[in-house]
Order: structure tokens, then C-alpha cells, then sequence
């Protein structure tokens, strides 16, 4: 590891690869530093039966877009993680790795300077590709559980095996949420799971899996006049850490449906609102959470992409209707975890940012980098991976090619 390298990548998943290749196209020197002692990402930190949501028509990396016969299927986290290692020996990518940068600061004379586990070096730029997911977003109710009981966040959870004999609370219906759900009754385990706001959606939309469509849309769709999956069309700054939709890669890839979680024999119930000497109670309003769940795709999403399937004269099968489901679950908005024999909570929370080692003025009221397409308010410190930087998908593989090549192009000039 050089000690003044001229441009620095803090992390190398998806971000910081696809930064390192397009800085090599662009004649930009520079190293990657990143703090796991191998390559591929947060996808290590997934559990053992783990498949990407997104097909593989969207392992799509600069200089080795995705050329196998089955663009429709899903592969395991474990070929995840092999194929960005054959990215960066593909395309030579400068990694140190098990080098941990603890804090980064303005340098006397200009340039930055960064501290690592390895030592100290300087660098004229540095770009920040340590992914969307840092740190596990753990809600302050988890230290009023008893301690008998077994918590892990979705980050730390493996497999079934690993959680005692008893029932299963997962708080949380995100992507994580609804799959290890799966995974857990399909073990024999008994599931609650308290429903969050987070949209349900199909698999396949007019004719293509849904992913395609929402890459499709937020990189070509303003050419059209459709920004819907644009950065610019966000309601508010704090929509930039609203969740994907509720899909699955496992089984061939599929969607989720909470409704039909219930009628599986998963025990639904609403937001997890107190914890009380080991009684639990749940808001009151699961009829209106599954409702919205629902109905947020088709005012939001779908409208976007019919949008742009329609302005860009895009012959795709309309999408067939989806039937009314009127069933509801049948409960207590309060649990007393040791009469159900809950015995372990999994906490499907999500994640949050973490940039706290910058010494330096860098993100907003929401702990978000202010920025411009990637290039922040401290000149010569950029970012690149993170979700809603320019579109929807900026965090994902298939996605974040293009704000990579937007910063290193701005890197090289300046």
C-alpha cells in the first residue's frame, strides 16, 4: 500500500469496484481500502440460504455485464460473493484488504488524510463506497426484552438452527423480514411477525421481472420525461431511506404476500409499540397496515413504469389485475412472550449510514452526504453506493454503474 496514492476508495463492494474500474478507464491512479479481510461486500453478512432479489439480468458491472442463458433466475449469496471476486481480478482492481480506516480529515496543504489499521497515508481525492448497509438499526425497545430471551439482528442471523427450541418473533416485514420468515416456518418454527409499512410487490410486471423494469425506468425513463424513480422526484429527504419492495430470489424468485404469511400459519400482528416485564403489545391497526402494504406499489412504482412503458412506445402485456383479498388475521394486539413461548426475537430493522469516521462537515440532519450526483460539498471527497444518490437503485449492482462512471469522470478533471 502506496503512501500517496492520488485518489483513495474507501470499501470495495459493488460501489468501490465499479468506482476502480472506471477511474483505471479514465486514467485515474489510485488504491481501495477495504476493512474485511476478503472480497464480497456486505453480501458475506447474509444468512446461509441467502439469494439475491434482484435476477441476474441485473449483474450487470462495467466491463462484464451478466452473458449466461438464464437472465430470469437468482443466484445464492455465496456466488454473489464469488463473482466480485472474479470482478476485481478481472479488471485488476488495486485492493488492500483487512485495512480499516478509521478516520479520514482535511490534510495540511490540501489533500486528505487517513488513518488506517495499517498506518497513516495522504490522498489528493477520496471516495466513499462503504455501501448502504453499515451499521444494524437496532430500535431502543430491544433492551426492554427479558433476558432469557434470544435477540439478533437480521445481520447476525444464520439459520434456524442457531435459535433455541421455541416460537420466533421477527420485528419487521421487509425483505429480510419476510424471507427469514419463510425460512423459519418452513423449519417447523412457530412465526410472529409485526408488519411495517413496507410495500408489497408482484415478482413479474407486464412480462418482465419487476427489477428490469425499475432499472429500466430510472435510467432511461428521463429521457422520456418520466423522472418518477429519480432522486429529483422525492417527496422529501428522508424518502431516500424508504425500502424495497417485498421480494424474494429463494425458489426461483417470487413475491410475498403478508395475507397469505397468515393464512400459511404465520401469526401477523401490527407495529411492536411496548415492551412491558415480558409483555408485548402491538398497535391496533393491522387491517389499515395490510391495506397500505397493498396499494403503495400500484400508486407509486407501477404508475412510474406504466408511465415509461407508455412513453416510450414499449409493446409489454398489460399486467393482469390482482384479486381482492379480503382475509384478515384474527389476534391479541398484546402478547405475553412467555405464554406464547417466544423465545427468540429477530429484529428485521434494517440498516443505517455510518460515516463517522470524516472529520469533516459532510451529511445533512438525516446522516446523508450532501452532494450533487455524487460529488459532496467538501471538495475532492465523493460518494457512490448509496441508495437514492441519483435514482432508486443506485445502491444495486445493476445500478450503480452509472453514478460510478459520473464520479470518476469527475475525479479525472479535477
Amino acid at each position: 500500500m502506496g503512501p500517496t496514492p492520488d485518489t483513495v476508495i474507501i470499501g470495495a463492494g459493488q460501489a468501490g469496484l465499479t468506482t476502480s474500474y472506471w477511474l483505471t478507464q479514465f486514467g485515474v491512479e489510485h488504491q481501495i481500502l477495504e476493512r474485511r479481510d476478503s472480497l464480497g461486500g456486505a453480501f458475506q453478512d447474509r444468512w446461509d440460504s441467502f439469494y439475491m432479489n434482484t435476477p441476474n439480468l441485473a449483474l450487470d458491472l462495467p466491463g462484464m455485464p451478466y452473458d449466461g442463458d438464464d437472465r430470469d433466475a437468482f443466484i445464492s449469496g455465496d456466488a454473489v460473493v464469488n463473482l466480485f471476486r472474479q470482478y476485481a481480478e478481472l479488471i485488476a482492481a488495486p485492493v488492500h484488504t483487512g485495512v480499516d480506516v478509521t478516520r479520514l480529515s482535511k490534510a495540511p496543504g490540501g489533500g486528505f488524510h487517513l488513518e488506517t489499521s495499517l498506518g497513516n497515508l495522504r490522498a489528493r481525492n477520496v471516495v466513499l463506497a462503504t455501501g448502504a448497509y453499515q451499521v444494524p438499526k437496532i430500535p431502543a425497545l430491544a433492551t426492554k426484552l427479558p433476558a432469557g430471551v434470544t435477540q439478533l439482528h437480521t445481520h447476525d442471523y444464520r439459520n434456524p438452527e442457531q435459535l433455541p427450541e421455541g416460537a420466533v418473533l421477527i420485528v419487521g416485514t421487509g425483505q429480510s423480514g419476510g424471507q427469514i420468515a419463510e425460512e423459519l416456518h418452513a423449519a417447523g418454527r412457530e412465526v410472529h411477525l409485526s408488519v411495517s409499512i413496507v410495500p408489497e410487490a408482484p415478482r413479474r410486471y407486464r412480462g418482465q421481472d419487476l427489477i428490469y423494469w425499475m432499472l429500466e425506468t430510472g435510467k432511461h425513463g428521463p429521457d422520456y420525461g418520466v423522472n418518477a424513480l429519480t432522486t429529483k422526484a422525492l417527496p422529501s429527504p428522508a424518502a431516500r431511506f424508504a425500502p424495497n419492495p417485498l421480494l424474494s430470489g429463494t425458489d426461483g424468485g417470487h413475491a410475498i404476500h403478508l395475507r397469505e404469511l397468515g393464512r400459511r400459519g404465520m401469526l401477523l400482528h401490527g407495529h411492536l409499540e411496548t415492551i412491558d416485564d415480558g409483555a408485548i403489545t402491538f398497535s391496533d391497526d393491522l387491517p389499515e397496515r395490510l391495506a397500505a402494504v397493498e396499494s403503495i406499489f400500484a400508486q407509486r412504482s407501477g404508475k412510474a413504469i406504466d408511465a415509461y412503458i407508455a412513453a416510450a412506445g414499449i409493446d409489454a402485456p398489460e399486467q393482469e389485475p390482482v384479486p381482492a383479498d379480503n382475509w384478515l388475521p384474527s389476534g391479541p394486539t398484546q402478547l405475553n412472550l412467555a405464554d406464547a413461548n417466544i423465545t427468540s426475537v429477530i429484529w428485521a430493522s434494517g440498516y443505517k449510514l455510518d460515516f463517522r469516521l470524516v472529520d469533516m462537515p459532510l451529511t445533512d440532519q438525516w446522516g446523508y452526504p450532501r452532494h450533487d450526483r455524487g460529488v459532496t460539498e467538501i471538495p475532492g471527497i465523493y460518494v457512490v453506493g448509496l441508495p437514492w444518490l441519483t435514482r432508486h437503485y443506485s445502491a444495486i449492482v445493476g445500478g450503480v454503474g452509472l453514478d460510478a462512471e459520473y464520479v470518476a469522470g469527475r475525479v479525472a478533471v479535477a
